[in-house]
This record gives C-alpha cells, sequence and structure tokens, in this order.
C-alpha cells in the first residue's frame, strides 16, 4: 500500500527567505556585472537550481568547479543576510506535527545546495521532521522537470497520485504538477491568482492541513 506523503520546497515555503535569496543574487550580479532585476528572477529563475541559474544568467554552460565557485560567493551572501531572521514559516511547526500524527510522510524536495539546506534545517532544529531530504545535487534535472519530486515520493514509498507538493516558485509548481500530484501554491512569491493552476493556494502553513486532508 502506499503511503500518503507531503513534499515540501523549502526557500519561499519552509521559510519565507526568498527576499534575502533575491537580495543576495542582486548583490553577486552588481559584482560581476552581470544584469539581473526582481521582475525578472521571479518570472525566469526562482526555484531552479544553482547550475541552470548561473547558466541562465552567463548564458554558457559551466563546468562543475565554476559552478561550486560562484554558487560559495552567492551564498555566503545569502546566508549573511538571512542568518539573523531565521526562523520557520507561520504554522510549519503546527503542520509538521499534524502530518505525523496523521502518520503522513514527509520529504524535502529543494532546488538548494547541501550547504543552504543544512543552514536551514540544522539553524530551525527540524532535520528530524522530515523522513527525507533531497537537494539540487542529487538530481539530473533541476525543476521544472518532475525528477526531484518523484525521487522523494520514491523515498518515503508513496505514489505520486497520494503525495501533495508544496511549493512557491512557478518552476516548482509545474515540476510538481508534472508528476501527477496535488500542488499547494505558497503565495510568498507570486498573488494567488497567478498560482489559480493549484489545487490549493495559501499564504502560509497556518490551517492549511484542513484544506488539504
Amino acid at each position: 500500500m502506499s503511503e500518503k506523503a507531503v513534499l515540501f520546497d523549502m526557500d519561499g515555503v519552509v521559510i519565507d527567505n526568498l527576499p534575502y535569496h533575491l537580495d543576495a543574487w542582486l548583490v553577486y550580479c552588481e559584482r560581476h556585472s552581470i544584469p539581473l532585476t526582481r521582475e525578472i528572477f521571479y518570472k525566469d529563475l526562482n526555484g531552479l537550481n544553482s547550475k541552470d541559474t548561473f547558466e541562465w544568467l552567463l548564458k554558457r554552460p559551466l563546468t562543475k568547479e565554476e559552478i561550486v565557485e560562484f554558487e560559495e560567493e552567492k551564498e555566503l551572501i545569502y546566508r549573511e543576510f538571512y542568518a539573523p531572521f531565521l526562523t520557520p514559516a507561520p504554522g510549519l511547526m503546527v503542520f509538521l506535527g499534524q502530518l505525523k500524527s496523521a502518520g503522513i510522510k514527509t520529504a524535502l524536495g529543494t532546488s538548494a545546495g547541501p550547504g543552504n539546506i543544512n543552514f536551514i534545517l540544522d539553524g530551525l532544529g527540524i532535520r528530524d521532521q522530515f523522513d527525507a531530504v533531497i537537494g539540487g545535487a542529487e538530481v539530473t534535472k533541476g525543476k521544472p522537470d518532475p525528477e526531484i519530486y518523484l525521487r522523494a515520493a520514491g523515498l518515503v514509498d508513496a505514489s505520486p497520485e497520494n503525495c501533495w507538493v508544496i511549493e512557491d516558485s512557478l518552476q516548482g509548481i509545474e515540476a510538481g504538477l508534472s508528476a501527477g500530484m496535488n500542488v499547494v501554491g505558497m503565495t510568498t512569491s507570486h498573488s494567488s491568482e497567478e498560482l489559480s493552476h493549484t489545487h490549493v493556494t495559501s499564504p502560509d502553513f497556518v490551517d492549511l492541513f484542513q484544506k488539504m486532508f
């Protein structure tokens, strides 16, 4: 029998940190004379992994070594910006408790690299709240490809039709829908109108359990 599962994105979902990521990208791009605006970020880049983002910005293929070097600089800026404000999204801890009480599996499926995953999960002390964690470095195709959510579901023995994905980015939502899963659109980066193609929209986790189950 397939388990029921909720698969979480991290940035903009578990934590409302997108403004800090965006500020870090803007600072990084300014340092390196790369054109970037807030509008372009939310439309084209939010939800992509580092490799896809850097290749989009630089308009060329990159080696693994280049990606590691560029990512390290950008993520140091981000962690410095966000560290003083690190806090779980409203209602998250209650929601995780409700899922555990109901016997529903949980997995994190994020485009972030291991440094940022550790920064958030260990900084908030919530690593043990997830039955599985998979990051952008562990998949061959980043969002909007459904690979990360299909693999996350496999890690918790859940079939796609028994999974909910919680996402804020257009790329991540496309990944969840393409995987054949129900999707909650978190309105941290886009309006509920922009996310009207999801099954449920919500600003945070408060009362979300009742909307989903």
